[in-house]
């Protein structure tokens, strides 16, 4: 997922921030079978595998872009 996402970010102009859920016990509660997980602001938006078209639609929509 990191691969396929960071060249959309780049595209848009957005920061990721990586987050090591193991390092966190409620993520790790909330997504530990879901690894990885892409979320924006809170919302979750794929997990297992990214979903280009999701995150397309939410950048456009939430950022205004």
């Amino acid at each position: 997922m990191r691969a396929e996402l960071e060249p959309i970010a780049q595209r848009f102009g957005v920061a990721i921030e990586w987050i090591d859920i193991d390092e966190d016990p409620a993520l790790e509660a909330r997504y530990n079978e879901l690894v990885p997980v892409l979320t924006l602001d809170g919302v979750e938006l794929c997990h297992y595998k990214l979903d280009t078209a999701a995150v397309h639609a939410t950048l456009l929509q939430t950022r205004g872009l």
